[in-house]
């Protein structure tokens, strides 16, 4: 990873870190959240993953309109730190640890791989 790319993902996880810390605060069930990027073809190839606990939290979440609450934050952030993302309903996408541990006997790296 060459200067101007560590410095870049960086921002972009400056940016998320912001983001997380609110969102375990205000959205019950929310948990943690990870990204992905190949940097040849960014920031259309920024994939921000965002878990929580159960399926069953998701769906209240998604049922409250917490998705739209957190795809906004997650735009906020990034273009504060100079990253914008076009479409965040395609590149902020929503996991559940149960579903990790049922599908991928709890491998996130293998998980996060599977997807991209």
């Amino acid at each position: 990873m060459n200067k101007t790319i560590k410095k870049l993902d960086n921002n972009v996880i400056k940016g998320l870190t912001v983001v997380c810390g609110s969102a375990k605060a205000e959205i019950v069930g929310f948990e943690w959240l990870t990204h992905t990027a190949n940097y040849s073809n960014f920031p259309a190839s920024l994939l921000v993953t965002c878990v929580f606990d159960t399926n069953q939290s998701l769906l209240e979440a998604k049922a409250n309109q917490q998705d739209v609450l957190i795809r906004k934050m997650v735009q906020q952030q990034l273009l504060k730190v100079g990253v914008l993302i076009k479409n965040a309903k395609y590149q902020v996408c929503f996991d559940t640890e149960e579903a990790c541990l049922a599908e991928h006997s709890g491998d996130w790296r293998s998980r996060l791989s599977s997807f991209g």
